[in-house]
């Protein structure tokens, strides 16, 4: 009986070893099912370094507000105010001596543009040096024969005689000056003795030298243009609208427009004048807008095409390559640097949103749950960054 229970005992034994060598695979196996459940909840999450990240040439910004599909058509013209530009002429009949400028040279006002000469230029400075010696000389006997008439010395008639022609000659200096102030030459120097060959003619206003119209050695009349210039700094919008949308146009209005040179790049603008004068072809007014975002060389005669914004109300809106769809969803991804395996990466994670109407390119977003809207997106490769996720997913998974 001794010997049955011994060997029942080691049967049982046996069995319970062998119970337990099978489990060891089973908790083995649990452990390496939970690391993968782990690694399952960062598998939604794209990983780039920052060389993949500049050869893809992703765009990466902050969330922002737009108004969706309430907005005028309007396109138009970069223009400046009339006292923006300048047409400078010569004044007076001249040869030119020198150009001191070329078209598109930023100049200030006074800066010399060209040199002139003329022997007319000359005699004006001649003539108003004769006759101002000669206004000295009339000025003392005026005073003198005044002196004498106011002491009943002297005859009426010869202090008459001399105040005309004091007078007189006081008008004719005074008109010869006038003259050569427009030649900006000094009356000093002149009364000096010093006579100038060459008379500098002078930017009226700050800006840039739109067109040079002359050359070296040609003779140029009072009314010849010999520049333009233009100040860019007031640059705006001059834009057209239709007579179909006239009634929703007012000022204080926002419009957003690209120019041609400038294509990606947008631009703000406010309307801050509506014209008054109707246009019979097209039928049309015209409205001028400050631009509040310059961008880029801006210059008169620049073709426009813009959005008038007539409705306050602005949603949050990305790029339409921002979203890209799965199944019945919708997602954008999120854009973080973090640090990784000792390297600072991208870190792109989808965030799932709800989206509203389209425009132009854009797509509002009408929900997007708890995210953090100061945080960055992408603003485009959406179909892509969702390509590269699958695709991890589908490696983790094997």
């Amino acid at each position: 009986m001794k010997l049955n229970i011994t060997k029942y005992l080691a049967l049982l034994a046996g069995l319970l070893l062998v119970v337990a060598c099978n489990k060891t695979p089973d908790a083995n196996h649990n452990h390496d099912h939970d690391h993968g459940t782990h690694e399952d909840a960062h598998v939604d999450v794209v990983y780039f370094t920052e060389d993949q990240f500049k050869s893809m040439n992703v765009k990466v910004s902050e969330l922002s507000k737009r108004n969706i599909g309430s907005y005028v058509s309007a396109n138009g013209v970069l223009e400046v105010p009339p006292q923006n530009e300048a047409s400078v002429t010569a004044i007076i009949g001249a040869n030119v001596a020198s150009i001191k400028v070329i078209e598109g040279q930023k100049v200030r006002k006074g800066q010399i543009l060209v040199t002139v000469s003329h022997p007319d230029l000359i005699q004006l400075q001649t003539d108003y040096a004769t006759n101002w010696n000669e206004l000295q000389y009339l000025e003392k006997e005026f005073l003198r024969q005044k002196k004498l008439y106011s002491e009943n010395v002297g005859s009426g008639k010869d202090f008459q005689k001399i105040e005309s022609e004091y007078l007189s000659k006081k008008s004719i200096v005074s008109g010869l000056a006038a003259q050569l102030k427009l030649f900006h030459l000094s009356t000093e120097s002149i009364q000096n003795g010093s006579i100038s060959e060459l008379v500098g003619i002078q930017s009226p206003i700050n800006g840039y030298v739109r067109t040079v119209e002359i050359k070296t050695g040609q003779y140029v009349s009072p009314q010849t243009e010999l520049f333009e210039i233009v100040n860019i700094d007031h640059i705006h919008a001059d834009l057209m609208v239709f007579e179909k949308d006239m009634h929703k146009i007012r000022e204080g209005q926002r419009v957003r427009f690209r120019v041609e040179s400038e294509d990606k790049a947008e631009m703000e603008a406010i309307i801050f004048s509506v014209g008054k004068n109707f246009e019979q072809d097209p039928k049309a007014i015209h409205l001028h807008a400050d631009i509040e975002n310059k961008k880029g060389l801006l210059l008169p005669g620049m073709y426009v095409r813009g959005e008038i914004l007539i409705d306050t109300l602005q949603s949050l809106a990305v790029p339409t390559e921002a979203v890209v769809q799965e199944a019945e969803k919708y997602f954008i991804f999120s854009a973080t640097k973090v640090k990784r395996n000792g390297n600072i990466e991208w870190a792109f994670e989808p965030i799932e949103v709800q989206i509203g109407a389209t425009d132009k390119g854009w797509v509002e977003i009408t929900d997007i749950g708890p995210f953090d809207l100061s945080k960055k997106i992408a603003w485009n490769s959406a179909y892509y960054l969702m390509g590269e996720m699958k695709k991890e997913e589908t490696e983790h998974t094997h």
